[in-house]
């Protein structure tokens, strides 16, 4: 066989699925996995027309590779990364490529980028979306670094990509970590949009409604504006049988949501940029707090049952759900843009924020209806946040006083609903023009000296307040 023009370490699933997906669009590929049985794996799963060597041996690895080597790490993020990329550099060229596909942390990216350029060899910190299934059919791709390097490995990704409207769903994101940063956020995103449907699914359960009922719901949505794979998934989620006889699967599931990392660096981020993104972080707490499962249990004892809301029908509750999930969701794609947009110029990224609006349209988790009408908006007007938008300010005053009439039901019958409550404390709060921080300023002058500014005058000013 020729030379393989791409090679790919880490033949778990996700990395076996990809490889697969590069062969089945005509690619001649080598893997490497230190597992046999990864291998293994992989022969069974290629056809015979599909040019793909498997390795586990680096050196049979990359000197099965055409120069300039195109090699792919499907690792997990953090120490591994690093062990790999310092197996590899001894035996690299000038101009061969490492890409990283995992989700790293975008500092890292930085450094790994940095150092690998000193010796001449080109990097990219690339996010991929879509889990398994999206990389063997078409993910999402978020890469960063040099447009050199991005331009190498162009023609590969863009073949592989999902597509929306024949266009691929990958472009250059930016700079340095971009890539990874990017992808960062979308998964901050995704926190936001699953926990708000949960939320969602919730109050439909407190009125006693089935999940074939429910399903119905999300259906009607999964054919409106609403169109999204999280919509479409969870109707899916509802119908689906327990293997083991006893009702729908999800009744049986404990209620403890696990995290690997991702919302939580947004969340951090966000803070060290003084952003703002209330839904995320909530998203990101509602999953710790549901780990506190004896403590729950312990509690809800204290408390009366939850009452069982009965002021309205399910047509009612049916249009309320779906206003407040597009308030939700704008509210998620409004804080994460947002993040993203101050990222580029505190970073020096040159995100390109319509691009990478357009590459979350197809393959990846967050991808939805919604974010055509977002593109559109950040295309036809100057906007640093999408609820300066004029072409949807009706729709949006609209869809939160929906969904602030489903929260202040929920709260009053004692339902969890922190992540909408969130989003809409978040779109009042930014249509507030004066909020109560003038006394907290006056309070930090008091105690700290820290100094205000006045409403009347320019200039910062102390007060001796009295004691």
């Amino acid at each position: 066989m020729d030379k393989s023009e791409f090679g790919l370490i880490g033949l778990g699933v996700m990395g076996r699925n990809l490889l697969l997906n590069v062969a089945d669009k005509g690619f001649t590929v080598s893997g490497f996995d230190l597992d046999e049985s990864q291998i293994r794996a992989l022969k069974v799963e290629k056809t015979d027309s599909q040019r793909i060597e498997a390795h586990s041996d680096t050196k049979t690895f990359l000197d099965s590779l055409a120069s300039p080597r195109k090699i792919m790490l499907l690792v997990p993020a953090g120490a591994i990364v690093d062990s790999v990329i310092d197996s590899l550099v001894p035996h690299l060229n000038e101009g061969d490529l490492i890409i990283d596909g995992g989700n790293s942390h975008f500092i890292d990216t930085e450094r790994r980028e940095a150092m690998l350029s000193e010796k001449g060899i080109l990097f990219l910190g690339t996010g991929v979306s879509g889990g398994a299934q999206g990389a063997r059919k078409g993910p999402s791709i978020m890469p960063g670094g040099s447009k050199q390097a991005y331009e190498l490995i162009a023609p590969l990704f863009e073949a592989i990509s999902a597509t929306y409207n024949e266009k691929p769903c990958v472009a250059y994101v930016g700079r340095g970590g971009a890539g990874n940063y990017v992808k960062m956020v979308h998964n901050g995103i995704e926190y936001a949009m699953m926990q708000s449907i949960a939320e969602v699914y919730g109050v439909f359960k407190a009125y006693g409604h089935s999940n074939a009922k429910i399903k119905s719901a999300f259906e009607g949505y999964q054919n409106g504006r609403l169109s999204s794979f999280l919509i479409s998934i969870t109707t899916k989620i509802l119908e689906t049988k327990d293997p083991q006889g006893k009702g729908e699967l999800v009744d049986v599931i404990l209620d403890k949501a696990k995290q690997k990392g991702t919302g939580k660096w947004t969340s951090q981020n966000a803070m060290d940029l003084g952003i703002a993104i209330p839904s995320i972080d909530m998203a990101v707490s509602q999953r710790a707090l549901s780990a506190l499962k004896d403590l729950r249990l312990q509690l809800s004892k204290r408390v009366e049952s939850t009452k069982k809301p009965n002021d309205w029908t399910f047509k009612d509750l049916e249009t309320l759900g779906e206003q407040t999930l597009f308030s939700a969701f704008i509210a998620a794609y409004s804080q994460g843009l947002h993040q993203i947009y101050e990222a580029s110029k505190a970073y020096d990224y040159g995100i390109d924020l319509v691009a990478v609006i357009k590459l979350w349209r197809g393959g990846c988790i967050i991808q939805s209806e919604l974010l055509n009408t977002i593109s559109e908006s950040f295309t036809n007007e100057t906007l640093q946040h999408l609820f300066e938008s004029e072409s949807m300010k009706n729709e949006l005053l609209e869809a939160f006083e929906g969904l602030r009439t489903f929260t202040i039901s929920a709260l009053s019958h004692r339902l969890a609903v922190a992540t909408l409550s969130s989003s809409l404390s978040y779109f009042d709060t930014l249509h507030n023009g004066r909020l109560p921080l003038n006394l907290v300023q006056a309070q930090r002058d008091y105690f700290g000296s820290h100094t205000f500014e006045r409403i009347d005058q320019p200039g910062v000013f102390h007060h001796d307040w009295p004691q």
